[in-house]
């Protein structure tokens, strides 16, 4: 129990990629609002970016720029996935919007259950 605590008190990033990891599944799965499941999957998005980049962090590593000098190098590879990952998710967030736009002009609604009802009795 000591290291739990000992984590969640040094490494407050990891903490808050549970946090907004649980908070984001937990809101694409419990709500039937398609808006709102649109936003949990952008705060799971945003939370597998901060572990993206904070696993890549390193006490003391420089650029990778090679000089004369030796010493930890950090990796930009991360950071690179992460920035191409921002941007299929500001894509995938604008369809996603645009669809659900396209859903509430033809059938009225946003809930999920209720589109179903609607496409069922069609």
């Amino acid at each position: 129990m000591t290291d739990l605590l000992g984590v969640v008190t040094t490494r407050h990033a990891y903490a808050l990629f549970v946090l907004l990891s649980a908070i984001g599944l937990y809101m694409m799965i419990a709500n039937e609002n398609l808006v709102k499941k649109v936003i949990g999957l952008n705060m799971f998005q945003t939370g597998v970016f901060l572990f993206f980049v904070t696993s890549a962090y390193r006490i003391g590593g420089a650029a990778p720029v090679v000089t004369n000098g030796g010493g930890p190098y950090v990796s930009p590879l991360p950071q690179v996935i992460v920035l191409t990952a921002i941007v299929v998710g500001i894509s995938l967030t604008a369809v996603g919007l645009a669809l659900i736009i396209r859903l509430y002009s033809e059938y009225g609604t946003l809930r999920a259950d209720a589109l179903r009802e609607v496409i069922v009795d069609e």
